[in-house]
């Protein structure tokens, strides 16, 4: 997409093939593979990696979340994280998206080093962890220090439109050492908005629609996640909806 004589690149976070394929059709530059969309997102299955990769031509980067919930990890969550990004670049995953703080919500940066490291020659984002930081712009400093492709992040707010003048100020500081790229509430209403408000080139994005469940009989005394009611809901990322975001970035 373009935004005067700028590329606007367009990612799509994605929880399974059908979305995946919807994402390409519609116009996306790329996905981001995950799994329980409804924790934020934890690393998905090999099963998931291998046959997204199979069924879509365009960049696919693996979420590397062993769990919900905080992002301060043990020794055993990371060494969950460091095979699982070893997983994801032999099912030929083009990035990974990973994130970890310290218990100070610092940056953990010998272990987020370690796993660039291991990533390599994959490109790498650290997630939403970095709005949970005490302090995006030194964040913001050692992520260029460990190496980090780019950093996603809705500028320390619930959605990166009210966070998009901080968002503005990080795409300014990083000058050109990482890529800062919004994301969190992101709509084709607003995504124009969103761009020429932030001087950002790449957009992370949702677009999830709910749809029903096609089963017939529905038991209605027995919930099996923690989100009632979920078992007969799904989302999926639609194709019109990709579309019609892509083409509002493209119009003047």
């Amino acid at each position: 997409m373009t935004l005067g004589n700028s590329k606007i690149l367009v990612e799509v976070c994605v929880d399974s093939v059908g979305s995946a394929m919807a994402a390409e059709r519609g116009g996306a530059s790329r996905v981001e593979l995950c799994s329980s969309q409804l924790e934020g997102g934890v690393t998905p299955s090999a099963g998931l990696i291998e046959k997204t990769r199979a069924s879509v031509s365009l960049p696919v980067h693996v979420m590397i979340r062993p769990r919900g919930g905080d992002f301060c990890y043990d020794g055993y969550e990371f060494e969950t994280m460091q095979r699982d990004i070893e997983l994801a670049k032999s099912l030929r995953a083009d990035g990974v998206v990973l994130g970890i703080l310290t218990i100070e919500g610092r940056v953990n940066i010998p272990q987020t080093q370690e796993l660039a490291r291991l990533a390599r020659p994959l490109a790498v984002t650290f997630h939403r962890a970095f709005d949970m930081t005490a302090d995006l712009f030194q964040a913001l400093e050692d992520l260029c220090s460990v190496g980090v492709n780019r950093v996603l992040t809705s500028g320390a707010e619930q959605t990166c439109l009210l966070g998009s003048r901080t968002i503005a100020q990080l795409v300014e500081k990083s000058q050109g050492r990482i890529v800062v790229m919004p994301g969190s509430g992101i709509k084709p209403e607003n995504a124009r908005r969103l761009v020429v408000e932030t001087g950002a080139n790449e957009i992370h994005v949702g677009l999830r629609t709910a749809l029903p469940s096609p089963m017939q009989y529905r038991n209605p005394r027995v919930s099996m996640g923690s989100a009632k009611d979920k078992e007969y809901e799904r989302s999926q990322v639609l194709e019109s909806d990709v579309r019609k975001l892509c083409t509002a970035l493209a119009q003047g």
